[in-house]
């Protein structure tokens, strides 16, 4: 089992995690597993997988009344084939090479938004970011920017219904296929189970917080987290060896 310390350590930093994605829609990933890897590496990368079930569905369930419903059918529709994509990428190119050119084209795409770029929400783009984001979330489980760039001129509501009603079949499909495989153990649902309860901390913060984050200062934040996600992918692959 874990020492106290780390326990504690990881609490902390899974409820942070939790209540960043229940008030931006996304960035449960890019804070927790980095940070947990150095803290102790047997507290990822399954067990957020597992804990991100009932985050994305709760953040789905909570303002389904905003869920964008038919845009998340577009995106699923578009991450199928981007996950594919993904697979064969990683069979042909380096991952040191593929985290290279995310994180370039995440930073690009968070410079163009930031200095006035508008996209519209069609079903082609939808599509498309679907596609990059399973491009993305399969070769360097950076699925998220792309579809919080899309939907960041949306009201936070349908922004965090959308992304997380997605997220909740992605979690579903790469849990399905990792039992398949033999990949979730024991420790990793023991794990799983013992940061639980911070996960509905930082959902129960992220309902306060998230009446706070709205209109410009969520536009900022989904940049804001969306960078981070990249030059976190530019450090890896600096400092790969």
């Amino acid at each position: 089992m874990y020492p106290p310390a780390v326990l504690i350590g990881a609490l902390v930093v899974t409820a942070v995690a939790s209540a960043l994605q229940g008030t931006v829609g996304f960035g449960f990933a890019v804070i927790s597993v980095p940070i947990l890897a150095l803290l102790y590496p047997g507290l990822t990368p399954i067990p957020q997988i597992l804990l991100a079930g009932p985050l994305t569905f709760s953040m789905a369930l909570r303002e389904r009344r905003q869920l964008d419903l038919s845009g998340a059918g577009w995106i699923v529709a578009g991450r199928l084939p981007g996950a594919a994509i993904g697979a064969l990428l990683l069979a042909t190119v380096t991952r040191q090479a593929l985290d290279g050119v995310i994180a370039i084209v995440v930073l690009a795409a968070v410079v163009a938004l930031a200095a006035g770029l508008t996209v519209r929400l069609t079903p082609l783009n939808k599509f498309a970011a679907g596609v990059v984001s399973g491009i993305t979330g399969t070769t360097s489980a950076i699925g998220g920017p792309p579809l919080a760039l899309i939907y960041r001129n949306e009201e936070g509501g349908t922004l965090r219904s959308s992304l997380g009603a997605i997220f909740t079949i992605g979690v579903i499909i790469n849990v399905t296929t990792l039992t398949i495989v033999g990949q979730i153990h024991r420790q990793d649902i023991v794990t799983a189970l013992l940061l639980a309860p911070a996960v509905a901390v930082g959902l129960f913060v992220s309902r306060y917080l998230k009446g706070r984050v709205e209109g410009a200062t969520l536009r900022r934040g989904i940049l804001v987290v969306s960078a981070l996600a990249a030059i976190g992918l530019a450090v890896r692959t600096l400092f790969s060896p």
